[in-house]
């Protein structure tokens, strides 16, 4: 999910003096010395230069995931590193991008660092826990998402991903217990059902969504979810899913 850059243009400007002058006294200067010249600025100017900053190398990445190159992107996010290891932006970018091209030893690595970065954020022990999960590492998984949870019991990133998990893995009970921390009860049936859904366990998946329309006649994704299993027989859009959530 990119969000819409504006490119970053460095412009340099070479401005050149005009060419050697004289006094108005007889062409010498005001102390009697031979005749006065300026120095032609033929260099940059230091001061007008902005460099090459890490949010420069940030702003290149997101142009490059806009246009799907994902190499480039993580080329300029791994550049904007070496300047600020710690830049939140670059590290969140990158993590999903080695992600997205399932290079999830690499991706594990920069959540690592991210969760360093940011001083332990709940939100960034998700998205460790949920690339553990990605990676075929449930158990890992869990222990992240338990972390989050200690260092904040109501984040909604950590109990709806872990909860997600859980269900995934077959805990239902348990995985209901997670969402039932931060959703509403109609919210917990229909996030079982996406995942139900997801697994291809279609009357499952039904049986949730109608308990969660019975508890909230308006949750519309639930009434669209179960008409689309209830008439084609195939879902039209992908079940909802949370995954990595951004921190800064």
């Amino acid at each position: 999910m990119l969000n819409k850059v504006t490119t970053l243009a460095l412009a340099a400007v070479v401005t050149l003096a005009g060419c050697s002058g004289t006094s108005k006294t007889g062409g010498q200067t005001a102390g009697g010395g031979g005749t006065a010249s300026k120095r032609s600025r033929d260099q940059f100017e230091s001061r007008r230069d902005p460099g090459i900053t890490p949010e420069t190398r940030f702003a290149a990445g997101q142009l490059a995931e806009e246009h799907g190159a994902l190499s480039r992107a993580a080329h300029q996010y791994e550049n904007a590193l070496k300047l600020d290891p710690n830049h939140l932006k670059s590290l969140y970018r990158l993590g999903v991008v080695y992600a997205g091209q399932k290079k999830y030893p690499d991706a594990i690595e920069v959540w690592k660092r991210y969760v360093r970065a940011s001083k332990e954020a709940p939100e960034a022990f998700s998205n460790l826990g949920f690339c553990y999960e990605l990676a075929g590492h449930p158990q890992d998984a869990e222990a992240a998402y338990l972390k989050g949870i200690r260092r904040d019991a109501r984040n909604q990133p950590c109990r709806v991903n872990y909860g997600l998990m859980l269900v995934r893995l077959g805990r239902v009970g348990e995985g209901k217990m997670q969402l039932q921390a931060v959703l509403q009860p109609a919210e917990v049936h229909y996030n079982v059902g996406s995942v139900y859904e997801a697994l291809g366990r279609r009357e499952q998946a039904k049986s949730e969504y109608r308990q969660a329309l019975s508890l909230d006649p308006a949750l519309a994704d639930a009434q669209t979810r179960l008409a689309e299993l209830d008439g084609s027989g195939r879902p039209t859009t992908q079940p909802a899913e949370t995954g990595i959530t951004k921190t800064e």
